[in-house]
């Protein structure tokens, strides 16, 4: 018995479906192997490939060398935050159903940053693992608040009710931020610096620390794509399939936070990758999140490298951080993306 064209039809456009996405996935996987060399060949300094490839090899016997050096673990930086922000973003407008959620507008970015200010100026904390549980647990208790808030009165949390108390919350603890700071001028420096967001300094040393909880975001957050797509349908409709709302949510919410605190603690608020990214994935593959997931993930690890080599060039001898070209993109994107989601209808 042959199966009928109505029968083949849906298979032949999912397999051809698929067949795309695995084409555009193949492709920013190559765009993101071209950044990765850009990211170490390209800076201040102009280095040939001689130094090249010996600082490859571990060689630093001369300026050009050290230079690559210093880039080397700048670059994986870069990678790994773009990736974390860029995915923890798709989470989190899947969790929220919001298409304005971002680490940074719905203020977790800004609570990991306050409570790791808090963690050094009151007390007194050094370790880059400290570091990373402060900010985590700032993050999720930003998290937390901005939703509860978001929650009350009529309709629940809304996406329009959700970006104001996320828009409120991070200016209020950016002020606090200030608050604490100002009185503290042997810190003060520093903070700034770190408040801007980059990946200028990385060194390995700082960076291992933060894998354990990088690899249990990431590991989470793709675990939960097929659990979104559930929550996608509306809470009513996902029990009904038989998923445990409440769980997948907190699941989605978990890796999203892990990520965004074990970035922050490391690289400070970073903005606008979390909202940038996913969007434009969803217009090359669509919204299924066991392909969005991943495309954000890459995708996020993309644009912050590019930004970071754009900072290193455009203002030669001195550099941009990450976190001024992220914002110089990504505040027209949200704009956009206002204007075009109408938010008189969210």
């Amino acid at each position: 018995m042959t199966p009928s064209r109505k029968t083949v039809a849906p298979a032949a456009i999912a397999a051809r479906s698929n067949g795309a996405r695995g084409l555009w996935l193949a492709g920013l996987f190559v765009l993101l192997v071209a950044l990765l060399a850009l990211s170490i060949t390209v800076g201040t300094r102009q280095v040939p490939w001689s130094d090249i490839g010996a600082a490859l090899f571990g060689h630093v016997d001369d300026i050009g060398q050290a230079a690559v050096a210093v880039r080397i673990p700048r670059t994986v930086l870069a990678m790994l935050a773009g990736g974390a922000l860029g995915l923890a973003g798709a989470i989190m407008q899947g969790v929220t159903r919001n298409p304005l959620a971002d680490p940074g507008i719905l203020g977790v970015n800004m609570g990991a940053s306050l409570a790791v200010v808090v963690g050094v100026a009151w007390f007194n904390i050094a370790s880059a693992e400290t570091y990373v549980w402060t900010a985590i647990v700032g993050a999720g208790c930003s998290a937390c608040f901005v939703y509860t808030i978001g929650s009350l009165g009529r309709g629940g949390a809304t996406p329009l009710k959700l970006t104001l108390a996320g828009a409120a919350t991070s200016v209020a603890f950016a002020s606090m931020v200030i608050a604490v700071v100002l009185p503290r001028a042997d810190i003060a420096g520093g903070i700034r610096s770190w408040q801007i967001g980059g990946v200028g300094g990385a060194a390995f040393e700082r960076i291992v620390p933060v894998l354990p909880f990088l690899a249990v975001g990431f590991a989470i957050s793709f675990l939960s794509a097929q659990k979104l797509n559930s929550l996608a349908l509306g809470d009513d409709l996902a029990a009904g399939l038989g998923e445990r709302v409440a769980v997948a949510r907190g699941m989605g919410a978990l890796g999203a936070i892990l990520l965004c605190g074990a970035t922050t603690a490391i690289c400070g608020p970073i903005g606008f990758i979390g909202l940038v990214v996913p969007h434009l994935c969803r217009l090359l593959i669509g919204v299924d999140h066991r392909w969005l997931l991943p495309f954000s993930a890459i995708g996020g690890a993309c644009l912050l490298l590019a930004a970071d080599i754009v900072g290193r060039i455009v203002a030669r001898p001195a550099e941009l951080d990450v976190g001024v070209v992220t914002a110089l993109i990504g505040a027209p994107f949200f704009i956009w993306i206002v204007r075009r989601q109408r938010v008189r209808e969210l």
